[in-house]
């Protein structure tokens, strides 16, 4: 990417108090990071706020602070002593959002985003997949980075505004003409989004989450509903699921701005799911659209993927596709890494897979989409994180018990936390389970018990390569662990 000229604090459509104008060379949000003739964005955090650190961006030659009241009043004597231009903002996150699109500048063409608890990475995943497919230069941005025509990895779901808008700008450098978003609550929450040229929005389901981060499950739907109520411009396409029992909360959201809607659901919406049909390697699928049926092949195992690829085909055709075309890529859909994925299958037949699943909601959800492609028992190992919302802790297990024949409950990220603790707090909720600690052992164990006709689910980690405990981040990959397992029982390990 082309290193960006310096601005004027007015053509980044900021007001300084007292009417300063400085130059500016850069953008900021870590202190440790700003370079003379910075803007430094000193923004409100949930343990300290950002107005402690001014008073070193003063030092490093920081040109212009971004804050609130709460900010400026934090740093009143050394803002006083110094030359740097002040604006001040009710919403600083937003500004900073704005400030960011502007400095950058450029974006992909097309850009369309997804929000919801579950679903997002498959969605905006399949997504650019069948734009690859329909020969455009597309990216996915999310949870697994940036994947697609170009490629960089991410912190976060949703990068802060100064990443995420120099990410847009490096991939529309490369070339890429469309990107698939992920939106997450906290993105959303923060303003992360606020800035990005939005064709077309997703909602793909609202369930427990994040509730150690929302106060309430009306501010976390709120949070996802500002994707609809504020980003996605009135011009734009909202696709809302309206198997959802808040879909049609969301579409009302959406048509009170008088954006374009596109439905999908069981039976009913403009993109109707008819029926499927399951096999041990994936399904069959009819559904309507526009008054037509469609049948088509998807290699992708779970019923839920279909609301998943039916509402990637809603954002697509919403990008201005066309919808015959865009059917006609569905055979080609690949699973995303750590989303139902086929990890190992042993001699005897008996499948492994890894899931994402971390939520109660999604724990149901993938071992009901599971059931119809197995012929014998289901089994299922899950745990939880620590440092995150305790109250789904004992509900995993019970999602675990009443969708699988036999649990193993072990530890996921126990970050900061007992792991036995979380472990016991798991197991409240399914108490005829088997626990073991070690996660590699637990999967060795789950794999041992794979009878002919059998299949395993791996919940929690899905795609991460590694394991958070206390501030450590140890090598761990589920997938791989399967594959060992099945490997030292099967005899293909020396």
């Amino acid at each position: 990417m082309a290193e960006i000229s310096a601005k004027r604090l007015s053509q980044l459509a900021l007001t300084a108090r007292g009417g300063r104008d400085p130059e500016i060379t850069g953008l900021s949000v870590d202190s440790r990071e700003v370079k003379p003739g910075h803007l430094f964005a000193a923004l409100p955090g949930t343990r300290l706020h950002g107005g402690e650190f001014i008073q070193y961006a003063l030092r490093m030659g920081a040109a212009a602070i971004l804050t609130d009241s709460e900010g400026a009043g934090i740093a009143a004597a050394e803002l006083a002593a110094s030359s740097a231009a002040l604006i001040v903002t009710d919403e600083p996150r937003q500004a900073l959002a704005y400030t960011a699109a502007l400095w950058f500048g450029a974006q992909p063409t097309t850009v369309v985003a997804v929000t919801g608890t579950n679903g997002k990475t498959s969605v905006a995943t399949f997504v650019r997949q069948i734009w690859a497919a329909l020969g455009r230069e597309a990216v996915n941005i999310g949870t697994t980075g940036v994947e697609g025509a170009w490629t960089a990895p991410l912190k976060h779901t949703t990068p802060e505004p100064i990443t995420l808008h120099r990410t847009l700008a490096a991939a529309a450098a490369q070339g890429v003409t469309h990107a698939a978003m992920e939106a997450s609550s906290h993105g959303l929450a923060q303003c992360r989004l606020d800035g990005v040229h939005l064709t077309a929005a997703g909602f793909s389901n609202f369930t427990q989450d994040h509730l150690d981060y929302h106060a309430s499950f009306d501010e976390y739907f709120a949070a996802k509903a500002g994707l609809f109520r504020r980003v996605l411009p009135e011009d734009g396409t909202a696709v809302i699921n309206l198997d959802d029992p808040r879909g049609s909360e969301m579409r009302a959201i959406a048509a009170a701005r008088g954006q374009r809607i596109i439905t999908t659901g069981h039976g009913l919406g403009d993109l109707s799911l008819l029926n499927q049909r399951f096999d041990a390697t994936g399904q069959d699928l009819r559904f309507a659209w526009d008054g037509h049926s469609y049948q088509t092949r998807l290699e992708l195992i779970g019923g839920f993927q279909a609301e998943n690829v039916l509402l990637a085909c809603g954002l697509v055709i919403a990008s201005g596709e066309d919808p015959e075309e865009v059917f006609h890529t569905l055979p080609q859909l690949t699973t995303v890494r750590g989303r139902m994925q086929l990890a190992a299958t042993r001699a005897n037949g008996a499948a492994v897979f890894v899931d994402y699943a971390h939520t109660p909601d999604a724990v149901a959800t993938a071992l009901k989409a599971l059931r119809p492609h197995v012929m014998g028992r289901l089994i299922a190992i899950v745990g939880a994180g620590g440092d995150r919302d305790a109250g789904k802790r004992p509900l995993m297990g019970q999602a675990a018990a009443e969708n699988a024949d036999i649990v193993f409950v072990t530890d996921d990220n126990p970050r900061s936390e007992d792991p036995a603790l979380i472990r016991a707090a798991v197991m409240a909720g399914v108490p005829n389970a088997t626990e073991v600690g070690d996660r590699a052992e637990a999967i060795l164990r789950g794999v041992d018990a794979l009878g002919p006709g059998d299949a395993l689910l791996i919940a929690g980690k899905g795609h991460e390569t590694g394991q958070i405990v206390g501030d450590d981040i140890l090598p761990f990959d589920d997938s791989e662990q399967a594959s060992v397992a099945v490997a030292a029982l099967d005899g293909g390990l020396a």
